[in-house]
């Protein structure tokens, strides 16, 4: 078996590297042989300073999650910690690539700390409903200040090396190897008798209690009814100003109390469902085809987004479309893009020079022929997208793959316009494309296994976390879509208006309610797609989408659509015309109607998603019930707390 952590001697200096790939989690093996090699090296007088670093392209990105729903096994975290804290040794943590959750709280044990510029530095632990648990509240707190402290904690971002600089976490910043550049400055430090004192020498100032009131309100705000943000915070509060050991007995229960309850079971159920989404045994070994260079046909939105994001991921990009206006827009997009992002700071000028040469525009679908796959990002009509495939296929080379971004349409139908369907696949990213994590990955009944091992792939270059779906009418997240929209539309003929179901799945945990995301994205939308399948819930015809659109109804887009909105507001308030319009359906079709409780109301939609998930299973659309959570949760809000809607049922949450 090889070795998880190294050890090796410059001079009287002692370099103890962390070797677990792919990001050198910090697994139980890692932890033993860390605390081995401290031992060993605290008994031996020829080494005068420590150096940790690792092997790799990353330090540690924290803890090795599959562990953490087996029966705990020692030495755990917080005894390693405290052994690289208390050695008598002198120490330096050489800083690269990612340094998150347990490896940060390493890095904080050392008396130096030497970066990388690119290093990225955070406490990701409440994206699983977990705070630190190895002493990262209390050391955090006791270099840089509270309110800074809380907000990398309860928020779960990583920030860069120079912000980390400037925040007191990291002592320099190397132009050099890293490692090198560790033991230049820990050879210094002992030369010059200048070594920084543990931090359990340090102390942390307790916040008045306007500011503590302040960050409470703050982190209600962006938790979003995530309970770890919250404690954490509470935690830190309760601790600040106490003596180190004080605060690293609170710390260590809170984060034994939140690794049990069912919101970190949830969150950590879907960071491994994350890891294994378009893992199928198909294509198990199979061999991605090689992509450099992508076509899209559609400079619209979602065209414009597919293409930047391919562009990140260092693919040369081809847009066409139809004339010279389709072509400008096109471009003004791109260019809106990039602007967001220097404004954003996620992009440098010259980086943004460098990505735009990746681009190149035309009208002319010849600019595709030496594409090694083409995305189709048009309009929903399926004439006009076979009429896409039909002259893409005459053209592309033979082993380029077609692609089409349908979000409803029939995939074979599509490919039976080309000669060869088993090239043609579906990719139906998200809106907005260059943003949204989920992409489907649709196979049809003809996709070869390695195109559809290579459309998984390319998913997961563009940061995409690919669900592979067969063929239904809405694929899986818009066909369990449908359903959610179609009872919570009988539940206004029975009576509730659509404030009141969106105030409820609100509460919920979802960031928007059904009929004021219907708004966001247009009425017109899902009256098109009713004229595909009538809209029926329990043998009655839905009827309300039509009426609103007949109505000059559409949205946020015209100021009126479930909700009436003013002067481009973004919230809408409730509208009587609409409520008349409901009541009259009701009457029609002879509903009494009555009134309904919050949770009647989120219990009846929660219970749609999740029969019409369990449908989608038994059907084989999709292969596990962890496919319908990432679909629901990445795709259509589902509260990442509560697992999505299979888990949340197998687990007794709504």
């Amino acid at each position: 078996m090889n070795a998880v952590v190294t050890t090796r001697r410059e001079g009287a200096i002692a370099v103890v590297a962390i070797d677990n790939p792919p990001v050198n989690a910090l697994s139980t093996p890692v932890k033993r042989a860390l605390l081995a090699a401290f031992a060993a090296l605290e008994r031996d007088p020829a080494v005068k300073g420590v150096v940790l670093s690792a092997a790799g392209h990353t330090f540690a990105a924290g803890a090795d999650i599959g562990e953490m729903d087996r029966a705990p096994e020692p030495p755990f975290l917080p005894e390693v910690v405290a052994a690289i804290d208390a050695c008598t040794k002198p120490t330096a943590a050489a800083l690269f690539g990612n340094v998150l959750g347990g490896g940060l709280e390493l890095a904080l044990a050392c008396r130096l700390r030497v970066a990388d510029a690119a290093t990225r530095l955070g406490f990701p632990e409440v994206k699983l409903g977990l705070a630190p648990g190895a002493g990262g509240t209390q050391r955090l707190m006791r270099r840089t200040d509270f309110a800074t402290a809380v907000r990398l904690v309860t928020t779960g971002k990583s920030i860069g090396a120079e912000e980390a600089s400037g925040l007191g976490l990291i002592d320099r910043i190397a132009d050099e190897d890293v490692t090198r550049a560790a033991i230049a400055a820990l050879s210094d430090a002992i030369a010059r008798d200048a070594i920084p004192k543990s931090t359990a020498a340090g102390a942390s100032a307790a916040p008045a209690a306007a500011h503590l009131q302040a960050l409470r309100a703050e982190v209600r705000k962006t938790a979003r009814g995530q309970q770890a943000p919250l404690k954490a915070l509470e935690v830190m509060a309760a601790t600040a100003g106490k003596p180190l050991v004080e605060g690293l007995a609170a710390e260590r229960a809170l984060f034994l109390d939140l690794r049990a309850s069912v919101e970190s079971r949830a969150l950590r159920y879907l960071f491994l469902a994350e890891r294994d989404a378009g893992r199928l045994p198909e294509i198990a070994g199979v061999e991605p085809r090689p992509i450099r260079h992508i076509g899209v046909v559609g400079a619209g939105l979602m065209g414009c987004g597919i293409g930047f994001a391919a562009a990140a991921s260092g693919c040369r990009v081809t847009f066409i479309d139809s004339n010279d206006e389709a072509v400008e827009r096109g471009k003004a997009r791109i260019e809106e893009l990039f602007a967001a992002s220097l404004r954003s700071g996620r992009l440098s000028p010259d980086a943004c020079a460098k990505r735009n040469a990746q681009f190149a525009f035309s009208t002319e679908v010849g600019a595709l022929a030496d594409a090694d796959l083409v995305i189709e990002a048009i309009f929903e009509n399926m004439d006009a997208k076979r009429a896409v495939f039909a002259k893409l296929d005459a053209i592309v080379r033979p082993n380029a793959i077609l692609a089409s971004n349908t979000s409803y349409l029939d995939i074979d139908e599509i490919a039976a316009a080309t000669k060869d369907p088993s090239r043609v696949v579906g990719l139906h990213f998200f809106s907005p494309a260059h943003v949204m994590r989920l992409c489907e990955v649709v196979r049809g009944a003809e996709t070869d296994a390695d195109v559809l091992a290579t459309a998984v792939a390319v998913a997961r270059k563009l940061g995409k976390i690919p669900v592979v779906t067969r063929v239904c009418e809405g694929f899986c997240g818009n066909r369990i879509l449908r359903r959610y929209r179609l009872v919570a539309e009988a539940m206004l003929e029975d009576g509730a208006l659509p404030d009141e179901i969106d105030a409820a799945m609100t509460a919920y945990g979802f960031a928007m309610g059904p009929f004021a995301v219907q708004d966001m994205s247009g009425l017109e939308i899902a009256y098109a797609n009713r004229k595909l399948t009538p809209p029926i819930v329990d043998g009655r015809r839905m009827v309300l989408v039509e009426r609103l659109v007949e109505a000059d109804r559409l949205g946020r887009k015209n100021g009126k659509g479930w909700y009436l909105y003013s002067d481009g507001a973004r919230e809408g308030v409730p509208d009587p015309d609409v409520a008349n319009i409901i009541a009259a359906a009701s009457a029609e079709k002879g509903i009494a109607r009555r009134a309904f409780s919050r949770d009647e109301i989120t219990q009846r939609l929660i219970r749609a998603i999740q029969d019409e998930g369990q449908r989608v299973l038994d059907e084989g659309v999709v292969s596990r019930a962890a496919d319908v959570d990432l679909v629901l949760v990445h795709g259509y809000g589902f509260p990442s707390y509560k697992g999505g809607p299979m888990f949340a049922r197998a687990n007794s949450l709504t």
